[in-house]
């Protein structure tokens, strides 16, 4: 999205000190994944995309672990540590001391990740650096959050927390979010007025609407209609709700697009995917990372795909397992993989590649043509165009403590049971034979057979186990 850039710098503080009780798990809540990224990341990435001048992350239960599982510039980036946790207000007089009086003071909570950014644009604009904004939506079920208490008017007077509230004011339906933006020259006094006379005994960072409202200053609300944006994560259930609810609206998005899902219910995106036109995709398919698939790819059912790049007319036949990780793994177009392939990091296939059943490609290039269709593995090597390369055949490329490189020259026949002993490169043209063990180099266009005679022994008698 285009980030409308406001007049005041933006200063964002995300809450991240919960321990998470309703868990049930050593893991600190905010590094539960969703789609494939812990719930803090999801929301760190988020305001990325706002270009804040700064980010304050308010850390608790597992600091340690917190700053060690996210990713982000350490440049914009503090962490400050809330011990003991006594409520959301006592989290913001943590981060005080990084908030500069000039800005505008995004509040986020590390565990709702699917706010959109376009979302918090909003809620910053009608902040405009001098009101307090409040990001608010309606529920049937508002059971647990704080309530937007309203005059007659509808100008907003307060928020009543849920254990706070009396019956009457349980039944209001509009809620706060947990998400607000405010300038920090007003934020810092009224934090300095707060208590914790109330049912919790905490610090309610919601008591200061209702300094704003007593200083005169304005207080708006925000509201979004999408439940999805606000949801946070209190219990295993709840995530899983969620993670669902996310991937059933990513597949609503990717048919939208032209794309054919088997099943949409059964799709799992951990990172991003992007499709061309008349993909196919068959059911209970995950894609971690960057996955690019090109016009008129076929996905088979049960193929796991990440970090990859898959050209146009490419078949991926059920159960492959493509693992790209920082390297990336690339399929060229018209290519043919599996059933029950592994392509591993740094595989790099050419056009009309065939990689068959039980065949593992690792940090390897084949040039169009190839084929490895049964029972193979190729690891560390060059393979030329048109190879044919026989089933329960491997490059030995690791010698103990290095790994060594293979070459194949282009139209090379390799033979069933062959065992090619690295560093060594076979010619073009060349066939090798059947069960031969090759540790030289072989000229181009010959053949090569280096196994042992056959012998046979006449009479011969299996060992007996006494008895």
């Amino acid at each position: 999205m285009n980030v409308i850039q406001t007049a005041k710098p933006l200063d964002v503080v995300i809450m991240a000190a919960g321990k998470g009780t309703r868990m049930k798990s050593r893991l600190p809540k905010v590094l539960h994944r969703l789609a494939g990224k812990p719930l803090l990341q999801h929301v760190l990435d988020t305001s990325a995309a706002l270009k804040p001048r700064g980010v304050v992350v308010v850390t608790g239960h597992g600091a340690a672990e917190v700053q060690s599982g996210i990713a982000f510039s350490q440049a914009q980036l503090r962490y400050v540590l809330q011990e003991p946790q006594l409520g959301t207000g006592h989290a913001m007089q943590q981060a005080i001391p990084h908030l500069p009086d000039d800005g505008i003071v995004l509040v986020l909570s590390g565990d709702v990740p699917l706010t959109e950014a376009q979302t918090l644009q909003g809620l910053i604009t009608a902040c405009d650096g001098t009101r307090l904004a409040l990001l608010t939506i309606k529920l049937d079920d508002p059971s647990g959050y704080g309530r937007i208490m309203r005059a007659a008017s509808g100008d907003v007077l307060g928020i009543v927390e849920h254990k706070d509230a009396t019956e009457a004011q349980r039944k209001i339906q509009e809620i706060y979010s947990g998400i607000m933006a405010v300038p920090a020259m007003l934020l810092k006094p009224w934090l300095a007025r707060l208590d914790n006379r109330n049912a919790q005994g905490e610090y309610y960072l919601t008591d200061v609407v209702k300094f704003a409202v007593s200083d005169g200053v304005s207080v708006v609300a925000h509201p979004i209609e999408d439940a999805l944006q606000v949801a946070g994560i209190n219990s295993p259930l709840q995530l899983a709700e969620l993670e669902r609810a996310f991937q059933q609206r990513l597949a609503r998005q990717l048919m939208a697009q032209g794309v054919r899902l088997a099943d949409p219910a059964r799709l799992d995106v951990r990172g991003e995917l992007v499709c061309g036109q008349d993909v196919e995709i068959d059911v209970n398919c995950v894609f971690e990372g960057r996955v690019e698939l090109g016009e008129g790819v076929k996905i088979g059912a049960n193929c796991v795909i990440s970090s990859a790049r898959i050209a146009a007319g490419a078949q991926i036949q059920p159960f492959t397992r493509i693992e790209g990780d920082a390297l990336g793994v690339e399929v060229g177009p018209g290519a043919r993989i599996g059933p029950f392939a592994r392509l591993r990091p740094g595989t790099r296939l050419a056009e009309e590649v065939h990689i068959g059943n039980f065949v593992e490609v690792k940090n390897a290039t084949l040039a169009a043509g190839a084929k490895a269709n049964h029972l193979a593995y190729i690891g560390d090597a060059k393979v030329g165009a048109r190879v044919n390369y026989g089933a329960g055949s491997i490059t030995a490329n690791y010698d103990g403590v290095n790994k060594h490189h293979t070459e194949i020259g282009a139209d090379v026949h390799i033979g069933s049971n062959c065992l090619l002993v690295a560093p060594v490169t076979i010619g073009a043209g060349g066939t090798v034979g059947g069960g031969s063990v090759i540790t030289r180099d072989t000229e181009p266009g010959v053949l090569t057979v280096a196994r042992a005679k056959q012998v046979t022994i006449a009479n011969w008698k299996r060992p007996q186990k006494k008895k």
